[in-house]
């Protein structure tokens, strides 16, 4: 693979952010910046600019205008130019149903766990060679820490674990599929949190899912099931809180990463060199 010589005058980053509309222009001088990568353009130009002091990089996984739906949004890509700008911590706000009734619309989750349910995405960078990356917990642990204790002490308490599954979508899940799920005892369903969460471990790169919930999946309410605009409404109404919570939460990230995502790649040969 012929990976793009990577440019010296590239911003330097230490924080990625992952997430929607409604965040990406709120960063301290913000620039866009174009990142060349091996896997082709990221979902949009990253912007690039600092919270309290820290290098913060912000890629919209679905674009700006929301035009790329979750199974075609090019996950290899915004992981690769995140790190290619220095960044080895990510946090990754995301909207979720909800698989149990108590964790109702609104409620902040901190997982730490997930289930891969998806099919047909690309998901890993190491397509030649013997690379077996450890993925028995795929969420970081100072990452989730920090959020955790960022949340109780901005006063949304959040609950502090639980499994997502991740589906191909773009379709919401069936009531026979959503009651399967929260049969296995699986709290929470998403559509981009695989493999977003892997390729970063691929990468070496911490990542912290963080999860708000935006409605009852189908087969924990009647009525008629998920709907798109009610889940957009939702989010959009907690996107200052959401903020808030990434703004304060990214200066009690470690300076010195001391967790085994900094070491996930010890020992492997990898066939490829890693940006930067």
């Amino acid at each position: 693979m012929t990976q793009p010589a990577p440019s010296p005058h590239l911003p330097r980053a230490e924080i990625g952010v992952i997430g929607g509309s409604g965040l990406y222009a709120f960063l301290d001088d913000a620039a866009d910046v174009e990142v060349p990568t091996p896997y082709g353009e990221p979902s949009d130009p990253l912007v690039v600019g600092t919270v309290a002091g820290r290098g913060v990089a912000f890629v919209p996984r679905h674009g700006r205008d929301h035009r790329h739906p979750p199974h075609r949004i090019n996950y290899r890509a915004n992981l690769w130019a995140l790190r290619s700008l220095g960044v080895r911590q990510i946090l990754a706000p995301c909207a979720v149903g909800s698989l149990r009734p108590d964790l109702g619309p609104g409620t902040l989750v901190v997982p730490d766990q997930l289930v891969d349910r998806t099919s047909g995405r690309v998901q890993t960078f190491y397509d030649t060679g013997a690379v077996h990356v450890a993925f028995a917990d795929p969420y970081c642990p100072d990452g989730r820490r920090a959020v955790i204790d960022t949340a109780a002490r901005t006063g949304w308490p959040p609950y502090d674990h639980g499994v997502m599954v991740v589906v191909e979508g773009p379709r919401f899940s069936t009531r026979a599929e959503s009651r399967w799920f929260a049969g296995q005892g699986w709290h929470l369903v998403n559509m981009t949190g695989h493999p977003e969460a892997v390729l970063a471990r691929e990468l070496g790169l911490c990542y912290t899912a963080i999860a708000l919930v935006t409605d009852l999946d189908a087969g924990v309410a009647e009525g008629e099931g998920v709907q798109q605009a009610e889940v957009f409404a939702l989010f959009a109404e907690h996107v200052g809180r959401l903020r808030t919570l990434l703004f304060e939460t990214i200066p009690a990230l470690p300076g010195e990463r001391s967790c085994p995502c900094a070491h996930a790649l010890d020992g492997l040969r990898l066939p490829l060199t890693l940006p930067e």
